[in-house]
């Protein structure tokens, strides 16, 4: 077993509140990842979980289940486990459009650090839950859609996409939730460039390895966490993608 199949145990030395259903959780140890790449996170004692990179030493984590809201719980000088980086990460060349739909922005926003993001679409449901607006602002071209319309454009963010020649884009990196993603496939597909989509895919992860299966999408097997997460337009556009998933269990959700 590598390294990077065994956790290591870091302190949280910091706990930043984003947004009121997003924190960003510090930890003491570095860790080198390509944007898009996740870890498995193991809060001690309830369970392990999937978490895209916010930072070479960090998380950021949207409270919506019985993990995250242990993690919510922790406070500075807690421990917790870091198993990773895994899975592929983005691979942009050209000129570069991301699309981040809510807790979504998170591997997007480590793209966008780099400096390789020309353009950067973020939406969130309501202003005050947009996360990291202001750090992207300094590095991207940002828009901004809100669902309700409190900031920026009042709708979604294929809204913005559509007043956009998106031909003009070599590469279209996406993360959101999954019939977001599908409204952008829709459209690359109609314009013949889903092959220049990348998009971050989330899906029930147990070992993170590429072992168990769990995360496997039908109908070709690709397992999300070895052969992903991130996916090119033409390789999910006929997959299970935005029609179902499967649950712990295996069944079909």
């Amino acid at each position: 077993m590598t390294e990077e199949h065994m956790p290591t145990v870091t302190t949280i030395t910091a706990i930043i509140d984003e947004t009121p259903t997003v924190k960003t959780f510090v930890f003491d140890e570095l860790f080198n990842f390509r944007p898009g790449q996740f870890c498995m996170v193991w809060i001690p004692g309830v369970d392990e979980i999937p978490m895209a990179f916010s930072a070479a030493n960090a998380i950021t984590v949207m409270k919506v289940g019985d993990a995250t809201s242990a993690l919510f719980n922790c406070k500075a000088g807690d421990k917790i486990g870091i198993r990773g980086p895994f899975g592929n990460g983005f691979y942009p060349t050209g000129r570069v459009l991301a699309i981040g739909g809510g807790i979504g922005v998170t591997p997007l926003f480590t793209l966008a650090a780099t400096g390789e993001v020309d353009t950067f679409i973020l939406g969130a449901r309501t202003a005050a839950e947009l996360v990291f607006p202001d750090e992207l602002a300094g590095v991207t071209d940002l828009k901004i859609a809100t669902d309700d319309g409190t900031r920026g454009y009042h709708g979604f963010v294929t809204g913005i996409l559509d007043q956009l020649d998106v031909t003009g884009y070599d590469t279209i990196c996406v993360c959101g939730p999954e019939m977001m993603m599908k409204g952008i496939l829709d459209r690359l597909v109609a314009k013949g460039i889903e092959s220049r989509g990348q998009f971050s895919m989330h899906r029930y992860m147990k070992c993170g390895v590429g072992v168990c299966g769990s995360c496997c999408m039908d109908h070709e097997g690709l397992r999300v966490c070895r052969d992903g997460p991130v996916f090119t337009g033409d390789v999910i556009k006929d997959s299970e993608f935005a029609h179902h998933h499967r649950g712990p269990s295996g069944r079909k959700e």
